[in-house]
């Protein structure tokens, strides 16, 4: 799914259902078994001058069309919240109202309603100081037959102007259902302790190769107040939360932070069409430098919160770091294991599944394929069926319809379905291991991503029969924002695939993964580039030929999504990302930039 191609899928779904959680208040911005997050309380004024999204608009006007994203960020002015938060919110009638404009559309998905609107929406915060915190996170599986839905951390405040009413504003994304697309929006509203104001929204932003809209509302707001059993802790696991993200800094603060560098962060994000470019960062030495997160209507309000895909990037931090955590559980012998053993439709398959095992499914490298020529196979009838499955059944008989083409681990042929293959032969290895309830990906967000620090807005994956109990699929279904993505960088490259002093990860497939092992490179990729392709990383080689400030040849390895998403990991420690939706892979430039701040052949 590195650019897989663009697909019909909205006439194969019905109508829409219902989603899950959103808004509450109780009496105090604090409750009193709670730890404050850090910065809180507010000091400001609440004088602030507001021209959008004012007490008028949102109690007696009505939305004609996006505003400036700007208006729904918390202003420095803000005075501390005098309302708290508890309980669940709904917007009322979003399923039938509200405007939408298409701006991109090849496969028409506008033409049916439910794609237009927003599905049926209820939410349930509770609130610590100025921060609203989502009781559900991460990918919620909403009933809908369009969308699914992630919610992330809001903010509430006051502003002298809004007549006694507490200003509450949060971030949210629609995901397709059954796809990894993302689109961004926000919430925002006015509350007390026992009523609210009409609730405006929008959606403004995506990454999405092959759907792209604005879509807007205002509407009724029903607020029903509670008691939450666990608010507190819910309140205080954000505070760890909080406290566990990476320092993070505005990208051209390496310019200051490294002036005997000359380096020029205008090179970062560079090479690809700034309308579809969603965000973009350089880890380096602790830090985390990022860029704003564009809509077409400003910059996002919470861009530290924005929700992006992983696409094919989970090939490589979900299924192979799967492996590695297997074979550093059980032992080497796990990628060895034969997918006929673990996965029982193989036995009945097209091709021949007889001595493929999970290492050449990881590697592109199972023999089974139509064409070697690059992505025919991916883009072709076959992998859309694939794609377009849903059920566990139909979705695992669609990734095994390829021929035997050649000798297991002699040829790469990019197949999303491969991919998804290991990940069933890991889950029922693991199975065979720790009992018939075990997961791997649970297993993974409980022993890595966890350790680890990821936020619970990258705990969760698309899964068969759209639904929380399904099968991961591998190849693609995460999310990530730009502190996860870090992390998970930091993990493969800095760490050594250690959490602290714990070693999560084996190091010797970790290694070879990496393009550390010269004896292990992997497949020569059938694309242009003639990219190295390793248990689920891509890998660039970049010689003296590219840059006159490289002193010799070296390898970076690299995650890469459909539609322009790149996670490339340097030799010096840097580790350059960005989310973009344009099909474009523009990268190179980054590395001999980032080799200003450290020498890659150091």
């Amino acid at each position: 799914m590195r650019q897989r191609t663009k697909r019909l899928y909205a006439a194969l779904l019905g109508t829409t259902t219902l989603i899950a959680g959103i808004v509450t208040a109780a009496a105090s911005s604090q409750a009193a078994g709670t730890v404050p997050v850090p910065g809180d309380p507010l000091t400001g004024s609440g004088v602030v001058s507001r021209t959008v999204l004012t007490y008028a608009d949102l109690t007696t006007g009505s939305s004609s069309g996006p505003v400036d994203d700007g208006a729904f960020a918390i202003p420095a002015a803000a005075a501390a919240p005098t309302h708290t938060f508890q309980g669940t919110v709904a917007l009322n009638g979003v399923a039938s109202s509200g405007g939408f404009t298409s701006l991109y559309d090849p496969d028409r998905y506008s033409t049916i309603a439910g794609w237009r609107h927003m599905p049926a929406m209820s939410v349930q915060f509770v609130q610590n100081g100025s921060y609203l915190i989502p009781t559900a996170r991460g990918l919620t599986i909403t009933g809908s037959s369009y969308w699914n839905l992630i919610v992330s951390p809001g903010r509430a405040w006051n502003e002298t102007a809004d007549h006694g009413y507490t200003r509450a504003s949060f971030p949210f994304a629609l995901v397709e259902r059954n796809q990894n697309c993302v689109h961004n929006g926000i919430v925002t509203f006015l509350f007390t302790d026992t009523s609210t104001t009409k609730v405006r929204y929008q959606v403004t932003q995506e990454t999405c190769e092959y759907y792209k809209f604005n879509m807007w509302g205002q509407v009724s707001g029903s607020y029903a107040k509670m008691t939450i059993a666990n608010a507190d802790t819910i309140a205080n696991a954000f505070v760890t939360e909080f406290n566990n993200r990476l320092p993070a800094k505005p990208i051209a603060a390496l310019a200051t932070d490294y002036p005997a560098s000359g380096v020029n962060t205008a090179v970062f994000g560079s090479g690809i069409t700034a309308a579809d470019m969603t965000t973009y960062g350089l880890y380096y030495k602790g830090v985390n430098y990022v860029s704003a997160c564009g809509t077409r209507y400003g910059s996002y309000a919470y861009c530290g919160e924005m929700a992006v895909p992983s696409y094919s990037t989970s090939k490589s931090a979900m299924a192979s770091v799967g492996l590695m955590y297997l074979t550093q559980k059980y032992g080497s012998g796990v990628g060895a294991l034969l997918i006929k053993n673990y996965v029982s439709q193989a036995s009945s398959a097209a091709g021949n599944w007889s001595a493929v095992t999970i290492r050449n499914a990881l590697d592109m490298a199972t023999g089974n394929y139509t064409s070697s020529s690059f992505e025919v196979d991916e883009g072709g009838t076959a992998m859309s069926n694939f794609f377009l499955a849903e059920p566990y059944t139909t979705k695992t008989s669609d990734a095994f319809v390829f021929p035997y083409m050649s000798t297991p681990g002699t040829t790469w042929v990019y197949h999303s379905s491969d991919t998804y293959i290991a990940t069933l032969a890991m889950n029922s290895y693991l199975q065979s291991k720790a009992g018939s309830s075990a997961d791997v990906f649970n297993t993974l967000r409980d022993n890595v991503y966890t350790p680890i620090r990821l936020s619970p807005d990258s705990l969760a994956t698309l899964r068969t029969d759209n639904s929380a109990s399904g099968k991961p699929i591998g190849g693609y279904g995460m999310f990530w924002n730009q502190d996860n993505i870090a992390k998970v960088a930091k993990l493969l490259n800095n760490d050594a695939g250690k959490a602290g002093t714990t070693q999560l990860l084996d190091p010797s497939l970790l290694s070879a993964s990496m393009q550390k092992n010269a004896a292990n490179r992997g497949l020569v990729s059938n694309d242009d580039s003639a990219d190295m392709y390793n248990n689920g990383f891509w890998g660039r080689v970049f010689t003296p030929a590219d840059s006159s400030s490289y002193t010799c040849t070296f390898y970076v390895p690299f995650m890469s999504g459909y539609g322009g998403i790149t996670v490339a990991m340097m030799p010096n420690g840097a580790t350059y990302y960005y989310f973009s939706d344009n099909g474009e892979f523009s990268w190179n430039q980054a590395i001999s930039e980032a080799n200003k701040l450290s020498p890659q052949c150091g």
